[in-house]
């Protein structure tokens, strides 16, 4: 099959905003792990900035963004919804900055509360500065613009997830909505820290469920050393995360914050966004075409990390390929075709088999093995998933429970 990626030429950017070193003016250049159409880490959002004296500067030496760390209401007769949901949600989002011990990085991001004692889900990616070390010093900033330091609860590579925390008891959690729940086209509000101005506010509405994107994975690798990332979009360093598409405008910096609804509650955290290109200048910025992990898969994982330090993960046990169409372009996928399981696994226990094609999980049509890929790993081991397969002409309906991936 051809991949899409290809015709599109589009890219994919994690939300950190990376931080060149030095000097502080000098535009980031751009990784040599960059190629157009495939999936970038957050370093090559390519922007101007530095670090300095605790202020991000953003477009040269010159021009330093002002406070607006509160949401201000000045009218309080003109309040609309987006005003009320920032408000209310506001309080729970953080901004997180993180350096390497060895002074070689650093980059920005933004998080938020999972409950009053200090705890912040975040992405992976921003804790481990995509995936280079895991040897970081870790600020966080408030949204009353409290400074703290933080430590790494433990991370998840496999969903880009993490769990920091900060000392104290008093810290307004975000409330989580139900991610199952979502509607396509339901308002949306995104908050972060975008280009380093916190507490940014920008709405939007749900373009799509279950996308399914493909980003490097920000892993550090065992003995700490530098993650390579190889041009094969396929290979065993990327990830397959099942998330929600929105328009709300996100940029480098917005990774690890909040996707609410109308009610303030969170049902995402933003990860990535789209991009059409490489520019000349080497920037990315938002084109309405946005990522966030889904509430319910945060929860999960977050919970355990809190509970035992690691997350756990769902197992199939089959080797899946694409099912390209019969259709003369072949661009499409139609599937995911099953070469092989593992006996005794989840998917032979299940009663599947070499050349079925897994057409859903539960209600979620599946288009290709990154999708199924995806759709499994999200759900914990243990759980107990509806396989549609289509075997010959015939469809059958199978269950299976999964096992552990850990």
């Amino acid at each position: 099959m051809s991949d899409d990626k290809s015709h599109f030429n589009r890219q994919f950017i994690f939300e950190s905003q990376a931080q060149p070193s030095a000097p502080a003016a000098e535009v980031a250049k751009k990784s040599s792990r960059a190629k157009s159409g495939v999936i970038l880490p957050a370093a090559i959002g390519a922007l101007f900035g530095a670090l300095v004296a605790g202020v991000i500067i953003v477009d040269g030496p010159n021009f330093v963004p002002q406070a607006t760390h509160q949401i201000l209401i000045n009218n309080t007769q003109s309040v609309d919804w987006v005003t009320g949901v920032a408000a209310t949600s506001a309080p729970s989002v953080v901004t997180i900055s993180v350096s390497a011990n060895s002074g070689t990085s650093a980059g920005t991001g933004s998080g938020v509360f999972l409950n009053k004692n200090g705890f912040i889900a975040t992405n992976n990616h921003v804790v481990t500065l995509d995936g280079e070390t895991s040897a970081v010093q870790i600020e966080v900033k408030t949204s009353d613009d409290h400074i703290y330091a933080a430590s790494v609860v433990g991370t998840d590579p496999t969903n880009d997830l993490a769990v920091i925390k900060i000392s104290g008891s008093s810290f307004i959690p975000i409330d989580f909505a139900d991610s199952s729940a979502l509607n396509v086209g339901a308002p949306v509000v995104a908050i972060g820290a975008p280009l380093g101005y916190d507490a940014t506010v920008t709405a939007g509405i749900i373009s799509s469920l279950h996308r399914t994107i493909q980003v490097p994975s920000s892993a550090v690798p065992k003995g700490g050393s530098s993650q390579l990332w190889g041009n094969n979009t396929n290979s065993s360093s990327d990830i397959n995360l099942d998330v929600i598409q929105t328009d709300a405008a996100i940029n480098p910096g917005n990774s690890g914050g909040a996707l609410v609804n109308d009610k303030g509650q969170l049902i995402g955290i933003n990860v990535a966004i789209a991009t059409s290109g490489s520019s000349s200048t080497g920037q990315a910025g938002s084109i309405g075409v946005g990522f966030a992990i889904p509430s319910n898969d945060v929860k999960r994982i977050t919970n355990q990390i809190i509970k035992t330090g690691k997350a756990s993960h769902g197992l199939l046990g089959a080797m899946i390929k694409d099912q390209p169409n019969s259709g003369a372009a072949g661009s499409f996928s139609v599937g995911a075709v099953v070469v092989s399981v593992t006996p005794g696994g989840a998917a032979d226990q299940a009663g599947l088999k070499a050349n079925d094609i897994v057409t859903a999980v539960g209600s979620q049509v599946i288009e290709n093995s990154s999708q199924l890929t995806a759709a499994i790993r999200a759900h914990a081991p243990g759980d107990k998933v509806t396989l549609t397969v289509t075997r010959g002409k015939k469809t059958l309906t199978l269950t299976a429970t999964l096992r552990s991936a850990n």
